[in-house]
């Protein structure tokens, strides 16, 4: 499971039925419809995803503060964007979001950089024909 951003969510990077990490500011919270919206600026825009918190109930939000979820995307009621279904959703308020933000870009950076090796060390495995 790997992080996303939460505008990364909202644009296409993650596919309906990945498991995602994100995290965002609670910005509201439906306890009737078991639904939460995060949000979080970025690039001088807002964005913001609504979490569905029914496998998380009984819930007992502070809006304003920050939030890390884990759970499966879904579409959204009425086909526009998408949902998080949340398995976790834990309140990371005093995080600081720029060194996770920095510690995400460096695991993206471990894995992209692992994902090229283990396909030298694939070809470099491999057995050599006899002489």
């Amino acid at each position: 499971m790997f992080f996303h951003f939460l505008w990364e969510v909202n644009f296409g990077a993650v596919k309906e039925g990945d498991s995602v990490r994100t995290f965002g500011r609670l910005v509201s919270y439906q306890p009737e419809e078991s639904k939460a919206t995060l949000s979080i600026q970025h690039a001088a825009r807002q964005h913001q995803v609504v979490v569905q918190t029914t496998f998380v109930e009984p819930f007992d939000p502070i809006i304003g503060a920050q939030y890390i979820v884990l759970g499966e995307i879904e579409k959204a009621e009425g086909g526009d964007g998408v949902m998080v279904h949340a398995r976790v959703l834990n309140c990371v308020d005093g995080v600081n979001l720029a060194l996770l933000q920095r510690g995400v870009n460096e695991q993206r950076s471990y894995f992209r950089e692992r994902g090229e090796n283990k396909g030298d060390a694939t070809t470099a495995a491999q057995p050599r024909a006899p002489l």
